[in-house]
């Protein structure tokens, strides 16, 4: 198959659109950013006889930052300054993100990355299977023939690393990953004799895979207390794609709403998808279809991002 076959070339006006996504969606997660900085309120309420600024927090709690005085006032005024402009710029930019998403492309797997984000665990996993392709065309600003995508699975990387802090926010969520997939889609369920795997009515599937155990690491993994969640499970390749450059780029997800993908760098991708396919005892089936996602990428960096050719190269959002 030449290389000419794996490639669409975009139009300017899809390029264009996509930048213009791209750039409200960013703006709105900085946003979002500032906005939950200054989260709750202050206000001035009268104790023991002098009026007292308080702050208070988004679930109600509540602290005194003195008695009125200058400096209380000036602290009130730029707060309440603050807040303002923080929710009037993320209202607009909502706004802005709604009309934007009704023009994109649909992606499936951009509902799972922005469940992830919204509970604030998106730093814990990475998309390592062929899913990575839609970080890498969106990069180069291309799509790849959609025979070349074919997968009806998602592979999360889960850093073990991190597995203190996952547990705590999911602890203190009292959720599972699989009750986040649900938000999404409530058909998903864990297959029940592949416990790593979740998949919905469509058949569409998640993969929860690691590297294998050392240090620290907890073995088994199940991701929650729930005792009908994931297992992660090890694979051969984890140590090398948990070690290998990151690269994060937006996507655009289902309906049109976008993602933020964490994947790994397009020439680490290609080699250990290549390794793999060559791995002795690789089931002959799955040999093949590692091969073919790393000659696509490898001709995808030299035809349109050569600069991730140059050494010391690093991926990052485009």
């Amino acid at each position: 198959m030449p290389s000419s076959t794996f490639f669409l070339d975009q139009s300017e006006s899809q390029k264009r659109q996509f930048i213009d996504a791209e750039t409200v969606f960013l703006a709105t997660a900085q946003a979002k950013k500032v906005a939950a900085e200054v989260r709750g309120s202050m206000l001035w309420r009268d104790l023991r006889g002098k009026a007292t600024l308080i702050r208070t927090s988004a679930n109600g709690a509540q602290k005194s930052l003195g008695p009125r005085s200058e400096d209380t006032e000036a602290m009130y005024a730029s707060f309440m300054a603050r807040k303002k402009s923080a929710e009037e710029r993320l209202k607009a930019l909502k706004t802005q993100l709604a009309t934007q998403q009704r023009l994109n492309r649909a992606l499936r797997v951009g509902r799972v990355l922005n469940a992830l984000e919204s509970i604030g665990v998106q730093d814990h996993f990475m998309v390592v299977g062929t899913h990575a392709l839609y970080a890498y065309e969106t990069a180069a600003g291309v799509r790849i023939t959609q025979e070349a995508m074919a997968t009806r699975d998602v592979d999360m990387l889960f850093d073990a690393r991190k597995h203190i802090s996952f547990f705590t926010t999911m602890k203190k969520l009292d959720s599972s990953l699989i009750g986040v997939l649900r938000k999404v889609d409530p058909s998903f369920e864990v297959v029940q004799d592949q416990l790593y795997t979740a998949r919905n009515q469509d058949g569409f599937e998640v993969d929860i895979i690691r590297r294998a155990a050392k240090d620290a690491d907890p073995h088994p993994l199940r991701m929650s207390e729930d005792e009908g969640d994931f297992w992660a499970v090890q694979v051969s390749m984890g140590e090398r794609l948990q070690s290998a450059r990151r690269m994060d780029q937006v996507v655009v997800g289902t309906s049109g709403e976008m993602a933020l993908m964490r994947t790994i760098h397009p020439l680490d991708f290609a080699r250990i998808k290549q390794d793999l396919s060559t791995q002795l005892g690789r089931d002959p089936n799955k040999s093949g279809k590692d091969a073919l996602p790393s000659r696509i990428v490898n001709e995808l960096v030299n035809a349109y991002l050569p600069h991730f050719l140059l050494p010391g190269s690093n991926a990052s959002v485009s």
